[in-house]
């Protein structure tokens, strides 16, 4: 007969060795990562890629959450959230595409992004603080979202059939996330339906990827565009 402390040992050692181990296993802590590949995807939006502790490492991030980037930029700290682009399947990286906000292009910001600009600038090897998960929503999976009304309260379970959603610019990032979790599993039925609104056809974000989706699951993903100024 063992020992009941000597089974918890097995057992846990048996999980730790079954599952992948998570990056993010305190909310409240800062992960440096290293940015180790960056793609052009337009003239101003870019996907980087960053290493994880190990290959073997996941992100830990639950379905409806998202992280926040933070770094000291002329002085300040600076903090933006971001939902990856990647699956947390993924291991031993995490991909995010940004929108960058260059200085003297848009009226509304004449100084740009400072966070954007900061990652364009980022060179390989450098690193930058994530922190997470954050957010009220989870996605638990089959429809069901465990949503809380602040940090502090229980979440509550609510069952759907149908998800729609609406997006605009680099907002579609979190829509992405849900829908390939809900048509990954092929046991979760629920059919969800994007509107997404751009200023230009050329403004599309992740087009590729979710025409894909949608011819792959076009009984269960529908989508729309919507632009600001039609294509000439």
């Amino acid at each position: 007969m063992f020992p009941v402390y000597f089974v918890i040992s097995l057992i846990k050692r048996f999980f730790s060795k079954s599952l992948p181990p998570i990056t993010l296993e305190n909310p409240d802590v800062k992960y440096a990562l290293r940015l180790i590949d960056k793609e052009h995807v337009s003239h101003d939006t870019r996907k980087f890629r960053f290493a994880l502790p190990s290959p073997r490492h996941v992100l830990g991030l639950p379905v409806g959450q998202h992280i926040y980037l933070s770094a000291r930029i002329d002085g300040n700290l600076v903090i933006r959230p971001y939902t990856p682009v990647s699956s947390d399947d993924d291991k031993g990286f995490v991909d995010l595409v940004v929108k960058i906000y260059f200085k003297g292009v848009h009226p509304k910001f004449p100084e740009g992004g400072k966070m954007s600009q900061y990652l364009e600038n980022l060179k390989m090897g450098d690193t930058v603080d994530f922190r997470g998960p954050s957010g009220l929503l989870v996605y638990e999976g089959k429809g069901v979202f465990a949503i809380r009304q602040d940090k502090k309260s229980e979440p509550v379970l609510k069952q759907v059939k149908y998800v729609g959603m609406i997006a605009g610019g680099t907002g579609i990032t979190p829509m992405l996330q849900l829908i390939r979790a809900i048509v990954k599993d092929k046991e979760d039925p629920t059919i969800c339906y994007l509107l997404f609104a751009n200023q230009t056809e050329s403004d599309i974000l992740l087009r590729s990827e979710l025409e894909e989706v949608r011819a792959q699951h076009s009984a269960q993903f529908k989508l729309w565009y919507t632009l600001d100024r039609a294509p000439e």
